[in-house]
């Protein structure tokens, strides 16, 4: 089963959602960090290092000399990497999207180069496996990377994808192809209006989802009111309670902090089950 754990900005509560899901599987489970612009399920799950690999993708060069500058190449890229001035070709890596369309050159005159998008990180505890993405400082092509992270989802046992806040492209290519998304929400006016935003995008890609509500006692009914409106299930709810954020605080999962906080999370992923 794969499911992603979303939602439409940071700091709701998505990581520990993610985290404590994991903890508590009865199964094993592979937890993937797609957050790859921050990720830090590491300091939650630990384990042992057992791989890391760097993640590359190709850019292209323009050999001068072979280049007519006939402006084909520019044409076919729709990320404007490549522009065709009268006297030079310029490139810019950091607009590539590798898409291979250098390929389009009827004089051969562009080559390819490796450029670093970032790191995939393995680390095991116990029947834990977390694979997490580390997108390189100055880079912003995180979708690609977070395809690479989502390369490594088991055939075998559970998934749980902790994706990219926001409704972007990184979010997207984080929760395409999932079982079921979990929306992770404040019940407040800023929560919920990227929640709308966020099932809106769900609903386009015909994505299967509920939400969870973070810190449900707080704010107002907003969010409860268009959940129910829209038909869609609130899988759970977890109070504002301090001892949650103070073991946030120390890199503990609150199923090990607070066991009495287990149940819920077993509930949640039994409700998951039952309507993925």
């Amino acid at each position: 089963m794969l499911i992603a754990i979303a939602s439409g900005k940071g700091g709701t509560g998505k990581t520990t959602v993610a985290c404590n899901l994991a903890r508590i599987a009865k199964t094993p489970v592979t937890l993937l960090d797609c957050d790859v612009e921050e990720p830090n399920d590491a300091f939650f799950i630990g384990g042992d290092l057992i791989d890391q690999t760097d993640v590359s993708i190709e850019t292209p060069s323009v050999n001068d000399q072979l280049c007519t500058k006939c402006g084909v190449c520019s044409d076919f890229c729709k990320y404007n990497a490549i522009i065709t001035l009268p006297k030079k070709v310029i490139v810019y890596d950091e607009m590539c999207h590798s898409c291979g369309g250098w390929i389009v050159c009827p004089h051969d005159a562009i080559t390819t180069n490796p450029k670093k998008l970032g790191e995939i990180s393995i680390f095991r505890n116990g029947e834990t496996t977390l694979v997490q993405g580390q997108l390189k400082i100055g880079n912003v092509m995180s979708p690609q990377l977070i395809s690479s992270v989502k390369k490594h989802i088991s055939v075998n046992g559970l998934n749980i994808i902790d994706a990219p806040p926001g409704n972007t492209c990184p979010a997207i290519e984080a929760v395409d192809g999932v079982d079921y998304v979990v929306l992770v929400t404040e019940p407040t006016p800023f929560g919920l209006h990227d929640l709308k935003l966020s099932v809106a995008l769900l609903e386009r890609r015909a994505l299967r989802f509920g939400v969870m509500i973070n810190r449900s006692d707080i704010g107002d009914d907003g969010v409860e009111k268009f959940c129910d409106a829209k038909g869609i299930p609130i899988l759970a709810r977890i109070p504002n309670d301090m001892r949650i954020a103070r073991a946030y605080s120390m890199g503990d999962t609150v199923v090990q902090s607070i066991p009495e906080y287990a149940d819920l999370f077993r509930q949640l992923m039994s409700r998951i089950e039952g309507n993925a």
